[in-house]
């Protein structure tokens, strides 16, 4: 495992490190440092928690020359809270680097006011929402990126997911020939790869996420609604274990709100974080989470991708997403750092490919329910019950898998009047029934009759 040291940092980025109480690289930071350090290209995948911010930060650091009054990097991020996160990780290094200047620009900002702040000076690292940055360089002509070297979208999938990407588009494309571009996401889709293809020069990927994928230490429950809906659900099984933090993902706005609100109703002290909320609503709804004021957080995928939440203890998923990834990004929000966690996934019938799918993956998953007060084992997921009617299946079976000591002349004819006959006797089981539960219906209803005329 490599350190920091190996990277051969100026004094003033190892005092950052320090500071930063940064004791050795994370997978993430140890491939992509060295790497963009070099000027590579680079597509970094991973999960939130894994250390990229940094693994981008500390070589912009390294790279940016403050006797230049000029924009170096641009680093864009989604929703105005990921680059307010991503701002205050990288105002520290202002204070290690005298006269570094880091700008933040997203909406919800008096764009007035930060034009007037740009004509006393340029910023030497930007970030911001994509929307925001677009404006200020090309509406209004503030800020003055055109000879930034490196340009970084954080959280990619997302700002694909968001509409985003033709915002960057539309500045990316007046950047300098030789830009570097690195690309920081949870996950590749389809759709994200050309826009990618288009700015970067033979990039390098570094895929970091096995580990979370598969984390021994986070245990994974399934539990039934059996038609009782999500929040339903939650409020039965809360007496079952105590969090610290719970993080709770629902699959929309939507779906989120809802369960916010009714188990608000119910006395359970609980934060939403989702699309839905105004922008001061987010906001004070991101100060109360980072300063972990409440125990339950109801979010969805997007609006808690790149939230640094931490402790958190347990998550609840209430169904599964379209996208599979997104469950294995929702449990890995538990078990770091060498603590455990636990997963509960509520889940209806609806859900069972998805279930089969994440079991095929290699998630083991326990089968419980919550009930007088205790955890009660379930049978494992997709064992049922033999039904009655698999009787007829299994002398249908006997019938084509005996085996004969000698093939004798007109077998299959055979065979197939045994079958036919196996069907009469359970079509005359059937009818049987039918018949049998008719009269007992008939004699009740004359029983009721007789009782009512007094007989």
């Amino acid at each position: 495992m490599k350190k920091f040291e190996d990277f051969n940092l100026k004094p003033e980025v190892r005092n950052y490190i320090e500071n930063s109480h940064f004791k050795e690289p994370t997978p993430i930071q140890e491939e992509v440092i060295p790497a963009v350090l070099r000027g590579k290209d680079v597509i970094g995948l991973s999960a939130t928690g894994s250390g990229k911010t940094h693994a981008y930060l500390i070589p912009l650091m390294q790279k940016t020359d403050v006797s230049l009054n000029a924009v170096q990097a641009v680093i864009t991020a989604p929703t105005r809270e990921l680059a307010w996160q991503i701002y205050e990780m990288a105002k520290p290094m202002s204070d290690c680097l005298e006269g570094l200047r880091i700008g933040i620009y997203t909406g919800g900002r008096d764009r007035e006011k930060d034009i007037a702040k740009l004509e006393s000076g340029q910023p030497h690292i930007v970030i911001g929402t994509p929307g925001r940055i677009k404006d200020l360089f090309l509406e209004s002509g503030s800020l003055r990126i055109e000879q930034a070297k490196t340009l970084v979208v954080d959280e990619a999938d997302m700002t694909l997911e968001y509409g985003f990407l033709d915002d960057i588009d539309a500045f990316a494309g007046r950047l300098p020939e030789d830009l570097q571009m690195l690309a920081f996401s949870a996950s590749m889709p389809e759709q994200l790869k050309p826009f990618l293809k288009k700015y970067m020069r033979a990039p390098v990927t570094y895929q970091i996420g096995e580990k979370v994928r598969f984390n021994p230490d986070i245990t994974h429950v399934l539990v039934p609604c059996y038609h009782h809906g999500y929040a339903r659900t939650i409020l039965s099984i809360l007496k079952g274990f105590n969090p610290y933090v719970c993080l709770i993902f629902a699959n929309t706005r939507n779906e989120a709100s809802s369960i916010a609100e009714e188990l608000r109703a119910n006395g359970v002290d609980v934060q939403e974080i989702h699309g839905d909320l105004t922008s001061r609503q987010r906001k004070q709804a991101m100060k109360s989470i980072s300063a972990a004021e409440h125990t339950y957080v109801v979010a969805t995928d997007l609006a808690a991708r790149g939230i640094d939440i931490g402790e958190v203890s347990h998550v609840i998923s209430c169904g599964f997403p379209e996208d599979l990834e997104y469950y294995v990004h929702r449990a890995g929000r538990t078990g770091r750092a060498g603590a455990s966690g636990t997963c509960y996934a509520l889940y209806e019938e609806k859900d069972d490919a998805s279930i089969r799918s994440l079991m095929k993956r290699g998630i083991r998953f326990e089968h419980k329910r919550f009930k007088g007060n205790e955890w009660q084992d379930l049978r494992p997921y997709g064992q049922r019950f033999q039904k009655k009617d698999d009787e007829l299946e299994k002398q249908i079976s006997k019938i084509y898998t005996k085996k004969n000591t000698k093939v004798k002349p007109g077998y299959k004819k055979k065979r197939a009047e045994q079958i036919q006959r196996v069907h009469r006797q359970k079509k005359r089981e059937m009818i049987r029934s039918k018949i049998r539960e008719e009269k007992k219906a008939m004699y009740k209803e004359r029983a009721k009759k007789d009782r009512e005329n007094g007989l």
